[in-house]
């Protein structure tokens, strides 16, 4: 489990309107920090205090948003069947966005099963039989942030719940994922949002679970 960080940061948040973005929206504006969240639509997320929406319905000219920024925080992603190029595409937006800008902080989710994590156990061949389109556009986005000179970090969780907070989380680079795993999206952004502002896994990789 992280700890709040007591220091006020100004992240961006990709991908805010959905499940997870919302839930790091949600963590980093309870902790304090000053939120820039990047939407394609106006109304896709309710105003709050400390909270500025960007409406880019495409990520270009994203350096003006990030731009002032200590952060971005992606968690970009879709639930449309079929190919996509959601997350590899949204990087490669954020790093040219960085390269213009001073902001070198970037922790982005992924999922247990790309690149190197993908082994033989039970959990990755489910995974890749069921949405291997997405994973496909995940290693491509993966690959992009380790090719880049940013201070990245990769998070790769397990299946995702709409549950309470809990707390309790694991996180590590070894971290053991099996057919049973899952984090619920408000631990996962609490872990986001902590290492965004305090990294402990710079240029790594680290699982999350319950």
């Amino acid at each position: 489990m992280r700890q709040d960080d007591s220091k006020s940061s100004r992240l961006v948040v990709l991908g805010a309107s959905g499940g997870t973005g919302r839930a790091v929206v949600d963590v980093a504006l309870r902790a304090g920090h000053a939120v820039t969240a990047v939407v394609r639509r106006g109304d896709a997320i309710p105003p709050a205090p400390g909270l500025t929406v960007a409406v880019l319905p495409v990520l270009t000219g994203l350096a003006r948003v990030v731009a002032g920024h200590d952060a971005i925080i992606s968690a970009l992603g879709t639930s449309d069947p079929g190919p996509s190029t959601v997350c590899s595409d949204g990087i490669r937006a954020a790093l040219l966005a960085m390269a213009e800008t001073s902001v070198r902080r970037l922790v982005a989710v992924s999922a247990h099963g790309a690149a190197e994590s993908r082994d033989r156990s039970l959990y990755s061949l489910l995974l890749w039989a069921s949405v291997k389109h997405k994973m496909r556009d995940k290693e491509v986005m993966e690959a992009l942030i380790r090719r880049s000179d940013v201070d990245w970090t990769i998070v790769r969780p397990p299946a995702l719940k709409n549950t309470p907070a809990t707390g309790g989380y694991r996180t590590g680079t070894d971290l053991r994922i099996t057919v049973t795993s899952s984090v619920s999206r408000a631990d996962l952004a609490e872990f986001l949002v902590g290492e965004a502002v305090r990294p402990a896994f710079l240029r790594q990789a680290p699982g999350i679970a319950a």
